[in-house]
């Protein structure tokens, strides 16, 4: 190769090398901004948002008898609940508020009749205490099917629906959890069956010849059931401990009432409910057992109605 053309050729390397550093140089800022930046967001995420595993105690007792915590089954069946629970965030607040309301109607229930106050965990987990009707059919907190209901005294009509009652509903399941615990002799198996009923639970423990919940083979609902009940115990007995923070506030207060004995016909709540100071929303949401416009009460039964005490609840 000649001087001249040496002379012509420097200047090309020269440029070719200098865009190799460029681009070497270029490429390693990139990759540390973009470590730096990785490890920002990691930071500030973990700060916001951490994931905790819900604590298990080393003892605990449903209705007064012992749960076999130590078996690594029903610990796992049990950390899964309080899981599904607990980062299920929108659905625990919203049964620790309602609890604050509805538990002081249930919980003086609960001892009249001689039932453990763990089965109040029942009704939140059969519905959310909320008057919810299921794909069954079934109703109310208490999740009464129509038949069941009637066989324990409810009145269940198109124009009054005592599943819908809360004391009165109350007093059924009462009678119900009573009447399984003394043919299963178990308040775990009385819950159990509750879910699946007395006869499915028997079944169930003559084919497999056991009668521990813990041992018997179940479908998954009813599997799972004294778990979600075990869970919503653990959680709403010590929020705080579960990572949950309400004030007093924030629960929903338990509603006060003035209520109203009738023993005749009413051809129509809307015109009731205004001669007694209130809207028809409010003689409805106060009483959700009566299902329609107007009570037809030919045997002239009595009837007690609650009417909302407007100076408390204001």
């Amino acid at each position: 190769m000649n001087m001249k053309s040496k002379i012509i050729l420097l200047p090309i390397f020269i440029m070719a090398i200098f865009m190799i550093c460029f681009i070497l140089f270029i490429g390693t800022t990139s990759e540390d901004n973009n470590d730096k930046m990785k490890k920002t967001n990691d930071m500030e995420f973990s700060s916001v948002y951490r994931l905790m595993n819900p604590p298990i105690p080393e003892s605990l007792q449903f209705a007064g008898e012992n749960i076999p915590i130590e078996r690594y089954d029903v610990r796992e069946a049990l950390d899964r609940e309080l899981l599904v629970n607990i980062y299920w965030q929108s659905n625990i607040l919203l049964y620790c508020k309602r609890a604050y309301r509805y538990f002081p109607v249930i919980e003086p229930i609960l001892k009249e009749e001689g039932v453990p106050e763990d089965f109040k965990y029942l009704a939140l987990i059969e519905s959310g205490l909320t008057n919810v009707v299921s794909p069954a059919k079934a109703a109310g907190f208490w999740q009464f099917l129509k038949e069941t209901g009637n066989s324990y005294d409810l009145e269940i009509n198109d124009e009054v629906d005592e599943r819908y009652h809360l004391e009165k509903a109350t007093h059924a399941a009462c009678r119900y959890l009573k009447k399984s615990y003394s043919q299963h002799h178990s308040w775990v198996l009385a819950a159990a069956a509750y879910n699946m009923g007395d006869n499915g639970v028997k079944r169930n423990i003559d084919k497999q010849q056991t009668s521990s919940y813990w041992d018997l083979l179940l479908n998954e609902e009813t599997s799972r059931y004294i778990y979600r009940i075990l869970a919503a115990k653990l959680i709403l007995s010590n929020p705080k401990h579960y990572g949950i923070n309400l004030q007093i506030t924030d629960l929903y207060q338990p509603l006060q009432v003035k209520t109203i004995e009738i023993d005749s016909s009413i051809s129509n709540l809307v015109n009731f409910a205004i001669a007694q100071g209130i809207s028809y929303k409010q003689l409805k949401v106060f009483n959700p057992w009566l299902r329609s416009d107007k009570l037809t009460n030919k045997l002239k039964k009595k009837y007690t109605i609650a009417i909302p005490d407007k100076m408390i609840n204001d």
